[in-house]
């Protein structure tokens, strides 16, 4: 496998074990020419999970695109980025059809990050919904239950 920080053509498997449940192997990996680590799972795809875009156009499922959302929210906040990773990789497993719109991936996501990290939940609700002013923030966080009504303004 090439590597992802110099691009060397091979590298080798320092550790493997199975991950989430045995639906994956997680393999650590070095490159012997920067010597960086860096982990690839490995998991079966019998046929890709399509995503059905707002515009109606469809795209094969990438869990990296919503480990990057999910990261980006969660950015300086002290969540278990393991559980980040899972959520994630295991995504795919969770759905049962062969396709899933986009927004519905929106929905997943924002539900379990109002269970790990409110802010983060805020964070990623903001983009996911366009928030468009103060009060669509402040409208959130009341739903939430994180501002009194009479304090908040």
């Amino acid at each position: 496998m090439k590597c992802p920080y110099c691009g060397h053509p091979d590298t080798r498997v320092v550790d493997s074990r199975p991950s989430d449940e045995g639906a994956a192997i997680r393999r650590r990996r070095e490159c012997p020419a920067c010597e960086r680590r860096f982990t690839t799972y490995e998991r079966t795809q019998l046929e890709p999970l399509m995503v059905v875009k707002r515009d109606g156009r469809r795209e094969p499922f990438n869990p990296d695109k919503l480990l990057r959302g999910l990261l980006l929210a969660c950015e300086k906040r002290p969540v278990d980025l393991e559980a980040l990773r899972r959520f994630a990789y295991t995504f795919e497993d969770q759905v049962t059809g062969p396709e899933i719109t986009s927004e519905e991936i929106g929905l997943k996501a924002m539900a379990f990050l109002r269970e790990l990290d409110q802010v983060a939940y805020i964070r990623f609700a903001s983009v996911y919904r366009e928030f468009d002013s103060v009060e669509r923030f402040i409208e959130e966080i009341r739903r939430l239950g994180g501002v009194d009504k009479k304090e908040g303004g």
